[in-house]
């Protein structure tokens, strides 16, 4: 009896000064694409997954969807084009936990031609739906898994290539106004 109450204090122990230094590694708000210790991921609910990006309703962040979209032209160009033309981006955002899970429901909406709405009712409605269980719901006679991964691969894909768009832009921004001011 003596052992399993010290094993299980040592566990605790353990399990606590670890979630501690998870925490403190935590870069917020960030967004997706940073390799952060801890924060919601493109994982859509899958327990297994490994965590790598930021949730953007994180109570400390001030970095919503619709300020990621807003700076990140790119990234909102190419979203935008993979949407129905009646469908406002931010409106299509809203309701998301992070901007991976965002843009692989939209992937997987246009590869699959599955009605936007229908797919991010599924997916923010009560209780909210992993991305699978809302395509084997909406398209049953489909590889929901297959799916799911092809659609991740491609919101990485296009988030950290969005990136680099960006980064060169700014450069090329900033070295436009230096040629200005000479």
């Amino acid at each position: 009896m003596e052992h399993s109450n010290i094993f299980l204090t040592v566990l605790a122990l353990v399990l606590y000064l670890g979630g501690t230094t998870v925490f403190a590694q935590h870069d917020h708000g960030l967004g997706v694409g940073h390799n952060n210790a801890h924060g919601a991921s493109m994982d859509h609910g899958n327990k297994s997954a490994n965590p790598k990006s930021v949730s953007t309703k994180d109570p400390g962040s001030k970095n919503t969807l619709d300020e990621q979209l807003a700076h990140n032209t790119h990234l909102s160009s190419k979203l935008q084009s993979l949407l129905p033309a009646n469908v406002k981006l931010q409106d299509a955002a809203d309701g998301f936990k992070n901007m991976g899970q965002f843009v692989a429901a939209v992937h997987v909406s246009h590869n699959l031609n599955i009605p936007f709405d229908q797919l991010k009712g599924k997916m923010t409605g009560k209780p909210p739906m992993s991305l699978g269980k809302a395509i084997h719901e909406l398209h049953p006679n489909v590889d929901a898994k297959a799916e799911t991964k092809k659609a991740e691969d491609q919101a990485k894909k296009d988030i950290e290539g969005s990136k680099v768009e960006n980064k060169e832009a700014d450069q090329r921004e900033g070295q436009h106004k230096k040629e200005s001011r000479s």
